[in-house]
């Protein structure tokens, strides 16, 4: 069945600001949990801590994470003509050297403009270059030494966190092992090593994919018909043994468990192709990512997902309104308000059956 798309404010809802999570929980799994079962009548939600994740697992499921590694893509600088500060976010790696990127002022950031930036200590330091203006405020950008962004560049936290964490690998999963991501893929924050050993204890298998996370992903959309709003790629990367673990968990008739809308967004975009190709399973794969989840999609590798709380008339509330239907998410979240779960990026966890 088809169904339309629908207007963008069908997913919006009202948050309180005191309900925007801060800081993370420490450790990262007593982090809140709530569980929508979608076999359930009548909505009903369970209430627990994350590290009971466990409880919901059964021998064979298969759990697939995102490693991909958050960048430390804010750079602050100076425009070389005018001696003016300006900050460059590095957005998506095209090429070496080049990237798309954002900009403020974006008047002090016109093509053929040049960014010094320099470390703290005088150190290091790096030129950008705007080599030309895009759509959306973009640009396209050389950075003269990538070497040097791990000294001179910042974690680009989202803009409503205020306070930066002690510890910057607050905003990295634990096993985040291949930079990339401009912001990290928040349901795996949650997870710590000593659970991951149960969760394997359990006799569920863990897989990995890789998928850059880029700021259009979390970004509000704002064209109201939803149809017209336009994603942006993201690169992603499945490896052989991740193929070679779906397809046997696919055989044996057991569950695929995504960790976040990351991830869903990868296995998704590649049995889509398997499906448009007529290949009879999952092959291994890279490239640009470009499936846009909303409801009326039809779900062909993911049977539950982890994931996090989202932003109103975001694309990724649309994606698990596509799983889990919209109002029983939109229902979800009024009782998370109401019992005070923490939002966002370091906010609490949902656990979608």
């Amino acid at each position: 069945m088809i169904v339309e798309p629908g207007r963008t404010g069908d997913f919006d809802y009202f948050l309180p600001e005191e309900r925007i999570a801060q800081t993370p929980a420490e450790p990262r799994d007593s982090s809140r949990l709530l569980v929508l079962d979608r076999n359930r009548p009548n909505s009903q939600l369970e209430h627990r801590t994350f590290s009971d994740l466990t409880d919901y697992l059964l021998p064979g499921d298969l759990m697939v994470f995102n490693r991909s590694r958050v960048i430390p893509a804010r750079l602050h600088g100076t425009e070389a003509r005018s001696g003016a500060r300006v900050e460059v976010l590095l957005v998506r790696r095209q090429e070496p050297g080049i990237w798309q990127a954002l900009g403020r002022p974006g008047r002090r950031l016109r093509a053929g403009a040049q960014v010094n930036v320099e470390a703290h200590d005088g150190s290091t330091s790096a030129q950008v270059e705007i080599l030309a203006a895009r759509e959306n405020g973009l640009r396209l950008v050389r950075v003269s030494d990538e070497s040097a962004l791990d000294a001179l560049g910042e974690l680009p936290l989202p803009p409503y966190i205020k306070e930066t964490p002690d510890d910057p690998d607050r905003y990295q999963t634990v096993y985040a092992d291949t930079p990339g991501s401009v912001a990290a893929p928040t349901a795996g924050l949650h997870f710590t090593e000593p659970l991951l050993d149960r969760i394997r204890a359990k006799g569920a298998a863990t897989a990995w994919v890789t998928l850059h996370v880029g700021l259009d992903t979390f970004r509000p959309v704002h064209d109201e018909n939803i149809a017209e709003h336009k994603i942006h790629t993201e690169w992603f990367e499945l490896p052989q043994d991740t193929a070679d673990a779906i397809n046997a968990t696919r055989r044996r008739g057991d569950r695929i468990i995504a960790v976040g809308t990351t991830t869903v967004r990868t296995l998704e975009h590649v049995a889509r192709d398997v499906h448009a190709n007529g290949v009879p399973e999952i092959q291994a794969s890279a490239g640009d990512a470009d499936l846009f989840i909303l409801p009326g999609h039809e779900f062909r590798l993911v049977d539950a997902m982890v994931t996090n709380f989202h932003l109103p008339r975001s694309t990724l509330l649309m994606l698990v309104s596509a799983f889990a239907g919209r109002e029983r998410i939109l229902a979800a979240y009024e009782e998370a308000v109401r019992r005070e779960y923490r939002f966002y990026s370091f906010g609490d966890a949902m656990l979608l059956l």
